[in-house]
């Protein structure tokens, strides 16, 4: 019998995974908030908004009802953006099956700065096994059958056995880990530092420039991963750096995008009409700063970040104060 996957969250994102997991012949229930916007997804098979050329396959099913989508699931997949997490969580909790696993694509923490896991936590205690999916992933080229390879840290290894084996087929390799938190932060930080990125292209500042912001963020990334117990080797990896390279080098993201358009001189609102999209980078800036703060980190590109997103400073004002800071060891 084939495994039954809910994937809960239809964007571009949750559409890549949902379409992976149906090709390796799991059985997969695809959900989506917009109800008018998947009826006309499971009359076409395909979705017009994100991938409109991609046929689903037979094993793809689309459920219009949460709890329906869940019920019969043996793993729910969310794949929502980070401040819908805890509600959808909340609304799933009823018609899960006690033998469910839960784990999510999304990256970032939730809107009130906590890890996404404590928020799993929260809601369904300790019934049921928890992982998170991260890594330098593009939806499109996973769409596109394209040699990808991502982490799955589970908090019991067995269960991250499991999911590898799911997802894992001769283009999509997955490795396991069981830190949980240093995924999620170099899911997070990543984001930041492919706005940051994005200004440096954005304001042709020069490739010289946008490899010292990766190599300075990626240090920023260490020294609070250090504060919050991450361990060193998940963000050297795929989940920190790997990911961070990835959405620092490469318009597809969407995070780089929105630095893009700042660097060119729109502001963030125009930038974020422009893009279209969850920017999840503007919301985890300031989180992030919340953390850096409690735990009294070192993030000067993070906090220029922040001044910018808050119109408090110009991004020629933020090169001037990361050119200008007291020199030091590296």
């Amino acid at each position: 019998m084939a495994t039954q996957i809910a994937v809960l969250g239809a964007g571009s994102w949750g559409m890549a995974l949902a379409l992976l997991l149906a090709r390796n012949q799991h059985a997969v229930s695809l959900w989506g908030h917009d109800t008018t916007h998947m009826q006309q997804v499971a009359q076409l098979r395909r979705n017009p908004k994100y991938f409109p050329d991609v046929a689903f396959p037979p094993t793809l099913e689309v459920k219009f009802d949460l709890a329906t989508a869940v019920r019969d699931a043996d793993h729910v997949l969310l794949v929502v953006p980070s401040h819908a997490f805890s509600a959808t969580l909340e609304a799933i909790v009823p018609h899960l099956s006690e033998k469910a696993g839960v784990f999510w694509g999304t990256k970032g923490l939730d809107s009130d700065g906590r890890w996404l896991h404590e928020v799993a936590e929260q809601h369904l205690g300790k019934k049921h096994k928890l992982a998170i999916l991260s890594g330098p992933s593009f939806a499109a080229e996973v769409i596109a059958e394209k040699p990808t390879a991502v982490t799955i840290a589970a908090n019991d290894l067995s269960y991250g056995e499991i999911l590898c084996q799911l997802f894992s087929n001769r283009y999509f390799r997955a490795y396991q880990s069981s830190d949980l938190i240093g995924v999620q932060l170099g899911g997070a930080v990543k984001n930041i530092l492919a706005i940051a990125a994005g200004i440096v292209d954005g304001s042709n500042l020069g490739t010289n420039a946008r490899s010292a912001l990766i190599t300075r963020g990626l240090a920023e990334m260490m020294r609070l991963g250090e504060a919050v117990g991450a361990q060193s080797t998940t963000l050297m990896g795929l989940a920190g750096v790997g990911d961070l390279v990835l959405t620092c080098t490469d318009n597809q993201s969407r995070n780089h995008r929105f630095g893009v358009l700042l660097g060119q001189g729109l502001t963030v609102k125009m930038a974020l009409e422009q893009i279209g999209q969850v920017v999840e980078g503007v919301k985890t800036t300031e989180r992030i700063q919340r953390l850096r703060t409690h735990h009294k980190v070192d993030m000067p590109i993070t906090q220029c970040v922040h001044e910018v997103l808050q119109e408090k400073i110009t991004v020629k004002e933020a090169v001037q104060q990361l050119m200008g800071r007291p020199l030091r060891f590296e």
